[in-house]
């Protein structure tokens, strides 16, 4: 049911939270994969590059860590020349490195919270395109390779603000354009919304604050959930089919037969924050 033993991955933003599970999940699938973030030791959160590959390779994959700042393009240059020179392909790239920055979730209008939340576009919008720009000589040469950005019901609803929805926005609709380009090649492109999850930092929020985020926590999804649905999409012979698209995870898990670690099925927020958006099919090159 797992990935072949030569599938390779690269998973960015990999030390903790959403990165870390989906590594984890593709190791656990039998995946070669680098791990990759800046987090050399661990600080507030637990955590670090070097952990999150070492957990791949004790589930049964290969973890490999590289230490790479998703905001320098050289580095994300050289991760993937290194990805190349040993391992000569790439099956499945997820872009996941985000930065949070400080005032994120704080209460009022844009213009009342940091300037720097446009980081966000740096780590996050920008890091997408520039990981799949280098990436994708290795994933045509895999010749049925996978690109996923990991996304969020953000990109529909207003949550957190207009920085963060228009970071999350993008990075939906450039899985599909990518997907035009990469179509000819058998290689899929798709954005995937993902719940809330049981990250670190969220989990150290439930358990501060226990009374108000009960209803929250139980339904949250592990990390792993999304790495999880990764895996099964990767796999099936007809991926095709889902490219170009903004996928709730949920829903596709469902569809797919995936359940979390727990053995439940998580459930879709579409009814309360929204629906994919649906791009036309029209190309103008």
């Amino acid at each position: 049911m797992g990935l072949t033993a030569n599938r390779v991955a690269v998973v960015t933003g990999a030390s903790r939270g959403a990165g870390k599970g989906i590594a984890l999940a593709l190791g656990e699938a039998g995946a070669t994969v680098y791990v990759t973030g800046r987090t050399r030791t661990e600080g507030e959160l637990p955590g670090t590059v070097f952990a999150t590959a070492e957990e791949v390779t004790e589930r049964g994959g290969t973890g490999v860590p590289v230490i790479c700042d998703h905001s320098d393009d050289d580095q994300v240059e050289a991760l993937f020349k290194q990805v190349g020179r040993e391992s000569g392909r790439l099956d499945i790239l997820v872009n996941n490195a985000f930065t949070i920055p400080d005032g994120l979730a704080r209460k009022g209008p844009f213009w009342e919270k940091p300037l720097a939340l446009q980081s966000m576009f740096d780590v996050g919008m920008r890091s997408a395109y520039v990981a799949s720009y280098y990436a994708a000589p290795l994933l045509i040469g895999s010749g049925a390779g996978l690109v996923v950005n990991t996304s969020s019901f953000g990109g529909r609803c207003y949550m957190h603000g207009p920085a963060y929805g228009a970071g999350k926005a993008a990075v939906d609709k450039m899985a599909h354009d990518m997907a035009v380009d990469f179509k000819p090649y058998g290689v899929a492109a798709v954005s995937i919304w993902m719940g809330l999850l049981k990250t670190e930092r969220n989990r150290a929020l439930f358990e501060g604050v226990p009374e108000r985020y009960r209803s929250f926590a139980a339904g949250a999804e592990s990390p792993e959930f999304t790495g999880r649905v990764i895996d099964a999409l990767a796999r099936h012979p007809d991926r095709m089919r889902w490219t170009g698209r903004v996928l709730i995870g949920a829903e596709l898990g469902e569809e797919l037969g995936v359940t979390d670690i727990d053995g439940r099925t998580p459930r879709s927020h579409r009814a309360v924050l929204g629906d994919p958006p649906a791009f036309s099919d029209a190309v103008v090159d």
